[in-house]
């Protein structure tokens, strides 16, 4: 008689794991995208272009985003040059759709500055 209860939790649990693993991989890309995003950003902090207006900056992370499939927008990205140094903030929402629901990912990439 233990077994239909012992039966009823196991598949219980795979299907929890299943829904986790879904959610998961898609959020996965998201992350990705975003890890990608800010090697960029680091990198172009640490070796900025010599005497690159701010525009510029600005304007390469925007294009690496959307190259990226991100939705980042000029006014997303806040580049700040200070005596040779770069600080670059962005901040942007990615919106994801998991089964019926939409969930919105807030992703703050940074680097740079003191």
């Amino acid at each position: 008689m233990k077994t239909g209860p012992r039966r009823l939790r196991l598949v219980a649990g795979v299907v929890v794991l299943l829904i986790l693993a879904f959610i998961g991989l898609v959020l996965t890309p998201s992350y990705a995208a975003n890890w990608k995003l800010q090697r960029f950003i680091s990198q172009l902090s640490q070796n900025p272009p010599p005497a690159a207006p701010v525009e510029s900056i600005r304007a390469a992370i925007v294009n690496k985003a959307a190259s990226l499939g991100l939705p980042v927008r000029s006014d997303d990205v806040n580049v700040e040059v200070s005596r040779g140094a770069v600080r670059v903030d962005v901040l942007y929402v990615v919106r994801v759709g998991v089964g019926g629901y939409t969930v919105d990912l807030h992703f703050r990439p940074a680097a740079g500055g003191n």
